[in-house]
């Protein structure tokens, strides 16, 4: 396990949280997706600037990379060798979020770009609602794909999580 995707059914499932953790236990450089997707003041990366951002993280001889970001996840799948899916409720993904968002407001986030103050939208609220299912099945039948090639760890509970962590 040197090169590894962290990602999640949703936004508010633990990934920001494992990646840190995975890092610091296995002494491995971690990379945020968001910290790369956005510029300062919430301005989005070009497609191209993002993809470019993904090849330099990925050249690396060891990684953990936290985030989903599906349009550009093939910069990243062929050169993982572990996949870790986190997969826990929805309303607990809900809860995490407006948690987050509360401790957060008004503050930068070591897993975000600089200047990118924590906010909340509801928008991303209804989005995690009512993409969840489709995602869900997505990833599912992704991973299913992947098992044969690469290691696949699936993680539905944070004591899951936690016995994954003290186990390494």
């Amino acid at each position: 396990m040197e090169r590894i995707m962290v990602i999640g059914v949703s936004a508010g499932v633990g990934k920001s949280t494992l990646t840190r953790n995975l890092g610091k236990k296995l002494n491995i450089p971690v990379y945020y997706l968001d910290c790369h997707y956005w510029n300062p003041g919430w301005k989005e990366a070009s497609e191209d600037q993002f993809r470019e951002r993904q090849k330099k993280i990925v050249a690396n001889e060891k990684w953990v990379i936290d985030g989903n970001y599906s349009s550009t996840m093939n910069e990243r799948l062929p050169y993982a060798d572990t996949i870790i899916y986190i997969e826990l409720p929805r309303w607990f993904a809900i809860y995490q979020v407006l948690k987050r968002w509360l401790t957060h407001l008004g503050k930068e986030r070591e897993d975000r770009a600089e200047g990118c103050t924590e906010q909340m939208e509801w928008g991303f609220l209804h989005f995690i609602w009512t993409t969840y299912k489709g995602r869900k099945k997505k990833f599912r039948k992704m991973l299913k794909d992947l098992k044969s090639e690469k290691r696949v760890i699936i993680l539905n509970s944070r004591k899951e999580i936690d016995k994954f962590l003290h186990e390494l």
